[in-house]
């Protein structure tokens, strides 16, 4: 009973959430990393309580949550501080990815797919995946959706889709593309030709893999979530 990783990325508006539901639907594993890091610093967890101690209660929120952006402004100018920052939440990020691909390995599922806001603009996560697939789609679409959805005039939509590796060079790292710049019936047709690939691919990565050598994998993943959890 063997089981590979697959990575899923995407950029703003390039419709990832949309591609996540179809294959949520056709009853594949999905594993959120952006949820994760948002699930381990809930408060009264063990990663809450040891950010609170060391970065006191001035980051926190009205209704007791961390205030993502002020703890932000502290940890960016200050390398130290963010280190201290990764020391707390890696190994409960980690622990709970792992607790995941686990129970799914667990309940037989022959692959895990990892939604990883950042996968391409860190090479070492990549080689733990067996696929990477890329959420594509055009600029001008990314752009048009970006404005109509968040309210924003063309260049605060362009200034963020600037701060991020451009489309068209994270398609020259993915082995799947799934292009979203037309229709909803053309990218779920493409999500479903990928299900069946994934279905039918039998070279397994990851197979008879020792927990431990997972563990060793996921730390560079956990970097990287945390990076996405504060930016």
């Amino acid at each position: 009973n063997a089981m590979f990783l697959v990575g899923l990325s995407g950029g703003i508006a390039s419709g990832k959430s949309t591609v996540v539901a179809v294959l949520q639907e056709l009853g594949c594993a999905v594993i959120d990393a952006d949820v994760i890091a948002r699930q381990v610093v809930q408060p009264h967890l063990k990663a809450y309580q040891q950010i609170v101690h060391h970065f006191g209660t001035e980051i926190l929120l009205e209704n007791g949550e961390i205030n993502r952006e002020a703890l932000g402004n502290i940890i960016f100018p200050q390398p130290e501080k963010r280190q201290l920052l990764n020391s707390i939440t890696h190994p409960e990020i980690q622990k709970e990815m792992l607790k995941q691909i686990l129970k799914y390995f667990v309940l037989g599922y022959r692959y895990v797919i990892l939604d990883i806001p950042l996968l391409f603009e860190t090479h070492r996560l990549t080689r733990f995946m067996k696929y990477t697939v890329l959420v594509y789609c055009s600029p001008r679409a990314q752009l048009s959706r970006l404005m109509q959805r968040n309210g924003l005039s063309q260049a605060e939509a362009e200034a963020r889709i600037r701060s991020q590796l451009p489309l068209d060079e994270k398609r020259r790292f993915a082995t799947h593309i799934i292009d979203n710049s037309g229709e909803r019936e053309s990218t779920r047709r493409q999500v479903l030709r990928l299900h069946t690939h994934l279905e039918d691919s039998l070279d397994f990565l990851w197979a008879r893999l020792a927990a431990g050598t997972v563990v060793a994998g996921l730390a560079g993943l956990v970097y990287l979530l945390l990076r996405h959890f504060i930016s």
